[in-house]
């Protein structure tokens, strides 16, 4: 769910049809529809070159130009954006006569991060989160939280092997009410804090995409929201590595994105070294850990050199 709003139109382009740009006169031949929310509909497009980019078409002028000028914001974030890059903007002049405004970005391919950590094991969260907090860090420096963070709008990409943010349409200016949340997500839901934004709204988010691996179909709040959260995540054994992490982003108890990558980096070194398998090496616990090691210890000294150098 994208928001709150159920979509206030739908936009059905048949696959092998084109839509020509009314100013660009780009040509986009319709591969596929990627999906549909609140805002407007996705589809993955083929240029004449043969790139292929996601196209987002809407008829609600204002919330897409919003969408528009949060990827501008982003790509002038230093670093990495997680989020993807903005190609073009124009409008499409239907059969019918009606103007609808669209933009294309950049096609993020990939794998959804549940699947991956099936197949890969639960500690590449940790690796994916440490990365994550990076780019979120230098979002919020900007001024600015990614607002619907889930596990929907992130995908797993390869050559690097790293999480991407594909939505902005929850991208919140500091101090202004999140605009677009999913409820599983959202600790005002939970009862948890205010829909304000601000950076422990992300981390919350950031928490609940690792209880929502825990629990696949979700579960809806009791009368007594925060125990019902931190009883499911004292049951999520899958995630008893990370309790400890995940109840203080769940609590607010981290003020920064950097403050909970540290507490991650020194939880992770410490249960490396105090793990029995760890000192087997015939151990497949073993091989893991010397990887996430190896990923940790990358990321941290990437991070360490773009604060000396930035």
């Amino acid at each position: 769910m994208l928001s709150q709003k159920q979509p206030t139109s739908t936009f059905n382009l048949p696959v092998g049809s084109r839509l020509v740009g009314k100013w660009g006169k780009q040509p986009y031949l319709i591969k596929k529809k990627l999906g549909q929310g609140a805002i407007g509909v996705v589809y993955l497009v083929e240029k004449l070159d043969g790139q292929l980019v996601a196209l987002k078409m809407s008829d609600q002028i204002a919330s897409l130009t919003s969408e528009i000028n949060v990827l501008k914001k982003l790509a002038k974030v230093q670093g990495m954006s997680p989020g993807p890059s903005l190609f073009e903007i124009d409008d499409w002049i239907s059969p019918r006569g009606d103007q609808y405004p669209f933009y294309t970005m950049e096609y993020v391919e990939g794998e959804r991060l549940e699947s991956f950590l099936r197949k890969r094991g639960v500690g590449w969260l940790g690796v994916f989160f440490s990365q994550l907090l990076l780019e979120l860090d230098q979002l919020h420096e900007a001024g600015f939280v990614l607002g619907d963070l889930k596990l929907d709008n992130v995908i797993v990409t390869k050559n690097p092997t790293r999480l991407r943010f594909i939505d902005v349409g929850g991208v919140t200016q500091f101090g202004r009410s999140v605009k677009e949340y999913t409820e599983f997500y959202d600790r005002g839901y939970w009862r948890l804090g205010d829909r304000q934004a601000d950076p422990k709204y992300d981390l919350f988010s950031l928490g609940m995409m690792a209880i929502n691996y825990a629990y696949p179909k979700q579960f809806s709040r009791t009368n007594d929201p925060k125990r019902e959260l931190f009883h499911r995540l004292k049951e999520a054994d899958i995630l008893k590595d990370y309790h400890h992490i995940i109840k203080r982003a769940l609590k607010g108890s981290y003020q920064s994105c950097q403050e909970l990558r540290t507490d991650l980096h020194r939880n992770h070194l410490s249960r490396l070294t105090k793990n029995k398998s760890y000192r087997d090496v015939s151990s497949p616990y073993h091989e893991q850990s010397w990887i996430e090691l190896v990923l940790f210890t990358i990321i941290s000294f990437i991070s360490i050199a773009f604060t000396l150098f930035m």
